[in-house]
């Protein structure tokens, strides 16, 4: 009976700290994208479609030229587009996936975390 209590009053005691811990992390901030509820590593970067991250493309929404399309003729001017997969060579992750390394670092170095894999 005593197992029984102590088991039950530690269950509740992480209910709790789990709880608060779930609140206090909880805000817009730190959701994957819009519309989604997923958690990401939690930062004070907003990575929502119009923060400074392009969690669908894993790049910096203002290089993102699959979100920003007035972006594709400077990158087609400076020779850096593929033709194949219809986005900047730089930023074709399919051609190469280590070219995501860069921009990796990038969101490393401004957040202290490692970035969520690019939907597309």
């Amino acid at each position: 009976m005593k197992m029984n209590w102590i088991l039950a009053t530690r269950a509740s005691s992480l209910t709790v700290l789990v709880g608060a811990l779930a609140l206090a992390g909880c805000n817009k901030s730190e959701t994957a994208s819009e519309g989604t509820t997923e958690p990401v590593a939690a930062t004070n970067v907003d990575l929502s479609h119009g923060g400074w991250w392009c969690v669908e493309h894993g790049v910096p929404e203002e290089e993102c030229a699959l979100c920003d399309k007035s972006l594709v003729a400077k990158f087609k001017e400076d020779g850096d587009w593929c033709d194949e997969h219809d986005r900047p060579e730089s930023q074709c992750f399919i051609c190469s996936p280590k070219r995501f390394d860069k921009f990796a670092a990038t969101y490393e170095a401004k957040t202290g975390h490692k970035p969520p894999q690019p939907e597309e």
